[in-house]
């Protein structure tokens, strides 16, 4: 029997996401900085230019001056977009915080005007990956139990069917890594509060966590990610989402079998038959 949307408990809670951002210190948002350099070289490489922005962001102190005119709005579960109003969106480092992310890209593709462009960026599944790990195997063994502490994000493959899901044309997803470099484990812990990427999953522990496991994951994180200057390392994945608002303009993939030249002609090679 399929359940109720209403009652599908949430994978995120939403309130205390929010008030942690309320806590949020600008100078910690250097991954929503990263986005912008990403979501501008993406623009660079498009020929046409875009006359009604928008933007998801639930810091627009980053964008206010990137997009001129643009529309900026918070990343709701409902998003205050006007239907067929923009030429592009831009989804900004908030889809692996969304509980329904592909409802997320639906809503930004009918903002769109036809052929108009949606870049999504999101962190992916690679993201502390170190962090997740050391964690886990502390707790194991300080606790003998798993708690979740880490959101799961997706991987690059299954965002991007996300963009067909959502009905978008021309579907395009590639990551970038970024590695930071922290003193300790508490320094990161802090980075990731300061930036508000701490865990807000519905199902994580509600009281204090034990001294014991964060020591001994210091101990592990040191022991297997550390630099050779002794500072730990942390993966940030980000993906990157392109996909257009369908348009008859848009180029159509051929049918099976109606090329006018064989692959092999293309590349200057000899084509050779399979045996049965």
């Amino acid at each position: 029997m399929k359940m109720p949307a209403s009652d599908i408990p949430a994978l995120f809670d939403r309130t205390t996401l929010a008030a942690r951002r309320a806590r949020v210190q600008d100078e910690a948002l250097f991954l929503h900085r990263a986005a912008v350099d990403e979501v501008q070289d993406r623009l660079s490489m498009v020929k046409r230019g875009f006359t009604a922005p928008a933007v998801v962001t639930p810091f627009p102190q980053v964008w206010d001056a990137i997009l001129l005119g643009a529309t900026i709005v918070a990343d709701d579960e409902v998003l205050a977009l006007e239907p067929g109003a923009h030429d592009l969106v831009v989804h900004a480092m908030t889809l692996h915080l969304a509980n329904d992310p592909v409802g997320q890209l639906i809503q930004c593709r009918r903002a769109l005007r036809p052929d108009g462009l949606l870049l999504a960026v999101c962190l992916g599944g690679e993201t502390l990956h170190e962090l997740r790990a050391v964690l886990g195997q502390a707790e194991v063994e300080v606790t003998g139990g798993l708690s979740p502490r880490i959101a799961p994000m997706g991987e690059i493959r299954d965002l991007g069917a996300l963009l067909q899901r959502a009905g978008l044309a021309l579907p395009v997803a590639d990551n970038v890594a970024l590695t930071a470099e922290y003193r300790d484990l508490r320094h990161l812990m802090r980075d990731l509060r300061a930036m508000a990427e701490t865990n807000v999953l519905s199902s994580r522990l509600k009281h204090p966590t034990r001294r014991a496991v964060f020591d001994r994951a210091s101990a592990l994180y040191a022991q297997n990610y550390a630099t050779s200057d002794g500072k730990l390392r942390a993966t940030f994945d980000l993906i990157c989402l392109t996909g257009w608002s369908p348009d008859e303009s848009q180029p159509k993939p051929l049918r099976p079998g109606a090329a006018q030249a064989r692959l092999a002609e293309a590349l200057g090679t000899n084509e050779t038959k399979l045996s049965d």
